[in-house]
């Protein structure tokens, strides 16, 4: 098992000109974001040890999943090679019982089609997104691409992206019609749309990732150069992931919110955004192999790295021309970049020609989407799609890309592995490998040459380097990526309160008060019909609810901002008036739902009671025909006329929210937080889901605000006389006299 090199860790930076992340954390912006990061007493205090040892993730106990059977949307954005890992959890989650959905970009259907999971489209175009990537590596778009449009394009792709995620969780499969609600939400970051849906629908939420994506102190983010000075190396680390984080939702943050409106969410704050799915610590699973990489000592208990994701080989069966090129000859290097659209392929393809020339080696090289290709002779054979778990058996090294998936798979056959990066994780894995000893140092894609690429190769062909390929494998046989994610997904589910008190193989979806049960859909539909609950009395039950909430720092900001926020929000709710008229005509005449369309009525509130001798049909699953495809006046006018109403509504209502509740609640937040300000932990108080939520919180609020106000003045002299004598008196005089006026200020609000 490694642990973390210095060659991973970067202890400054030049800036290059290959799109990633210069984080300079000398600078005045940098020192402002780390300030809002922040850091837990046990990461500044405890150093960080080294990585604890892995384990399998221990499997819940049969008698607590009991047979539970769920359905589960899995988000997936990227290339053919991100979607791949997760066709393998999917085919092993089926064995679980649970109905899978894996939603993906279009291109796909095929692919996800015939292992056995049921498909829908979210849109987006991956050839364009890797063609996109490649001329910008990192999070900064280039000039050109700037200029070209480029940067507006993909924005209106994600915002496509968000429609067809969020459509995933409700809508009929496209092919069969068969009605589809989920009930968990499996999904990778970069799909950007999990926690927003997953806060809509009230379901658990587990994301799933081959890249680092969670804040630690081992080494820093992959799109991250780091610059410093004044900050230790430790934390330079740990900031990087909110840096990067926070450019992220600089740029998406406006296209994200807006389509939240879509779906009656409020906006996130600029301030929680970034690090959403660590603040709500929402589960996390990595796919990476810990005979690679060791979990970090500082990851939560609710992140786990698991092992790669392998789907099950393929049956296949090689074209006579590929089978003769194997048997004719020692084995060859496989060279292959997969999805990564190169911008100037035929010159790319003489670099590979003239290397392997030099070397007099043979060489299978993979067209892929960027159609390299020429003649093909004794020595060159041509590839098109072929499954990597049967070929990599029969070549001697790979060379390529670094995605994760074919890292994973030319390891796990013991080959020696050259990786030339062209963005994302791609540098990370080149890393990773090159200091596992199973090949070079990785060569950046536009650093690339002839005689570059010759001794990446010759470097692989190396006896001592094979042998560090096959101790890798050897370590590798233990793990079973794919079962332990299943362990870590079921394992973090909230299964006590998802379980239907009365068929507790299936998930509840209702709450009734009299009698208090939860049930599910069927459940629910069987009592509506036998008359042993009125519908009106069941209540839509959220198995995981996701509150936001915007945390403030002092009463001064928090206060502003808040009115702010409420001018801002009265504004937009007055334009929509005739804006959100507008934009309601235009869904129409294209003839397409809205996104923010929830599931139909029908999908969620049982039937009204009928007679029992008729059969009743299972409209607790089904859902009308959409009635936008072809509408009619009357329905024009009214669906205009309703959305003008709702944002008269919207301008009253925002106004005493915003005086009554927002501004007020505001002020006590940051009076509340006032001891932060100077290095003193704040008891954190349980999320205000509604007004009954709401009073329990502001009763606890006001015992803790006038303890804490009154004990304060008391004890921080005491604690400052104890550690700095009368200084540290003084100090906590001061200390005592403003946390508690605060606290005081917090309570009685």
């Amino acid at each position: 098992m490694l642990s973390y090199p210095s060659s991973l860790i970067p202890g400054g930076g030049r800036v290059r000109e290959d799109g990633r992340v210069e984080v300079n954390l000398d600078s005045k912006a940098c020192r402002a974001v780390a300030e809002l990061i922040g850091t837990s007493p046990a990461e500044v205090d405890h150093p960080l040890g080294p990585p604890p040892p892995y384990e399998e993730v221990q499997p819940i106990g049969t008698q607590q999943l009991l047979g539970i059977r769920f359905n589960i949307v899995i988000q997936v954005v990227g290339s053919r090679g991100d979607v791949q890992p997760f066709i393998a959890l999917g085919k092993e989650l089926q064995k679980h019982g649970h109905r899978i959905r894996l939603a993906t970009h279009d291109i796909f259907a095929t692919f996800v089609r015939n292992s056995g999971l049921e498909f829908y489209p979210i849109g987006g175009n991956p050839a364009e997104l890797m063609a996109y990537m490649v001329k910008n590596p990192g999070l900064i778009p280039q000039l050109h691409s700037l200029r070209a449009g480029d940067v507006q394009k993909k924005r209106e792709m994600v915002a496509e992206m968000l429609d067809g995620c969020w459509r995933s969780c409700i809508a009929d499969d496209p092919v069969t019609k068969t009605p589809f609600v989920a009930e968990a939400i499996i999904a990778n970051p970069p799909s950007f749309a999990h926690i927003h849906c997953a806060q809509a629908l009230g379901i658990p939420l587990h994301l799933m990732f081959t890249m680092p994506w969670s804040s630690t102190r081992a080494f820093p983010h992959p799109l991250a150069n780091l610059k410093y000075s004044d900050t230790s190396q430790e934390m330079a680390n740990y900031f990087s992931y909110g840096i990067v984080e926070w450019l992220t939702w600089q740029g998406l943050g406006d296209v994200i919110n807006s389509w939240r409106s879509k779906l009656d969410l409020e906006p996130v704050p600029a301030t929680e955004g970034p690090m959403l799915t660590q603040t709500l610590k929402i589960p996390f699973t990595y796919c990476w192999s810990p005979a690679l990489m060791a979990k970090p000592a500082d990851w939560p208990a609710h992140v786990d790295v698991c092992g790669f994701f392998f789907r099950d080989a393929p049956d296949y069966k090689p074209p006579q021309s590929l089978d003769a090129f194997l048997q004719n000859g020692p084995p060859p290097v496989y060279i292959g970049f997969g999805s990564i659209v190169i911008e100037d392929p035929k010159k790319f393809t003489a670099i590979i020609l003239d290397a392997v020339r030099s070397l007099g080696v043979r060489a299978i090289i993979s067209r892929g989407w960027s159609k390299l290709g020429g003649e093909p002779s004794e020595s060159i054979y041509y590839i098109d799609d072929c499954p990597h778990e049967w070929l990599f058996q029969h070549v001697c090294a790979v060379v390529h890309h670094g995605g994760a998936g074919t890292t994973a798979c030319g390891l796990r056959n013991g080959r020696p592995t050259a990786i030339i990066p062209f963005f994302g994780d791609q540098p990370f894995w080149g890393n990773l490998v090159a200091v596992s000893g199973a090949g070079p140092k990785p060569i950046p894609y536009r650093d690339v040459t002839t005689t570059k690429l010759a001794e990446v190769i010759e470097f692989c062909l190396q006896p001592q380097i094979q042998h560090a390929a096959q101790t890798i494998a050897s370590r590798m046989q233990y793990e079973d990526g794919v079962k332990t994610a299943v362990d870590s997904f079921h394992r973090n589910l909230p299964l006590d309160k998802m379980r239907c008190d009365l068929l507790p193989n299936r998930s509840a979806a209702w709450t009734c008060k009299t009698p208090s049960l939860r049930l599910s859909k069927l459940a629910a539909q069987i009592l509506v019909e036998h008359l042993r609950v009125d519908r009106k009395a069941l209540q839509f039950y959220e198995t995981n609810p996701v509150v936001i909430e915007n945390r403030r720092w002092d009463p001064v900001t928090g206060a502003t901002s808040a009115a702010i926020g409420t001018g801002t929000d009265m504004v937009k709710s007055t334009a929509d008036i005739f804006l959100k008229p507008y934009q309601e005509y235009q869904d129409l005449r294209r003839g397409r739902p809205r996104s923010g369309d929830r599931p139909d009525d029908n999908a969620y509130i049982p039937p009204a009671p009928r007679s029992l001798s008729t059969p009743p049909p299972d409209t607790l699953t089904q859902q009308p025909p959409d009635i936008t495809s072809n509408p009619s006046t009357f329905h024009t006018t009214s669906t205009i006329a309703t959305a003008s109403a709702k944002s008269i509504g919207r301008v009253l209502t925002t106004y005493f929210k915003g005086t009554m509740v927002d501004i007020p609640l505001a002020t006590a937040e940051g009076l509340r937080a006032v001891p932060r300000l100077y290095g003193e932990d704040v008891k954190e108080h349980k999320p205000v889901k509604d007004w009954k939520s709401g009073m329990v919180v502001g009763c606890t609020s006001f015992s803790q605000g006038m303890v804490d106000g009154l004990t304060g003045i008391v004890m921080q002299p005491y604690r400052g006389a104890k550690e700095e004598g009368a200084l540290g008196a003084v100090k906590g005089l001061a200390k005592g006299t403003v946390g508690g006026a605060a606290s005081l200020g917090s309570g009685l609000r």
